[in-house]
């Protein structure tokens, strides 16, 4: 049952998550095509420079959070329960994502999105295997 549940809403879900990446929560077209490569460092100065605590958890657990379901493709995706699998086919994914934002300057390339929302797949892969186990009769 949440099977076929998840294969009803993670195409509209993925929709809303592009639409919320380019255009939703504020979002506006940078004079410049932006990027920040250096891992960890630029969510440390992010977290430094905000006053708002509202902010750094809709930013940087969002980033995690918002990228769980995607721990669920192997649902669809039989190739994609292996969790090594999952995250090489994900990780470039998530970097066109990035690059796309670069290069239409509709948001900033950034490595620690990449890594944080690699994150929420992971724990989203780790909540699968867990529903799978405890819940197996409502799964199928």
């Amino acid at each position: 049952m949440l099977k076929k549940i998840y294969k009803t809403v993670i195409v509209p879900y993925t929709l809303f998550l592009l639409y919320l990446m380019f255009l939703g929560m504020g979002r506006f077209q940078y004079d410049d095509n932006l990027i920040t490569v250096e891992p960890i460092f630029s969510t440390i100065n992010f977290i430094q420079g905000v006053r708002d605590w509202k902010e750094i958890v809709m930013i940087v657990l969002g980033n995690i959070v918002m990228f769980i379901p995607f721990g669920f493709l192997g649902w669809i995706f039989p190739k994609l329960r292996d969790l090594k699998t999952l995250v090489l086919n994900f990780i470039p994914a998530i970097t066109i994502v990035e690059a796309l934002q670069y290069f239409t300057r509709m948001g900033i390339f950034e490595i620690d999105d990449i890594i944080l929302n690699t994150f929420g797949v992971y724990l989203g892969w780790l909540l699968c295997r867990f529903i799978e186990k405890k819940f197996r009769n409502l799964v199928l």
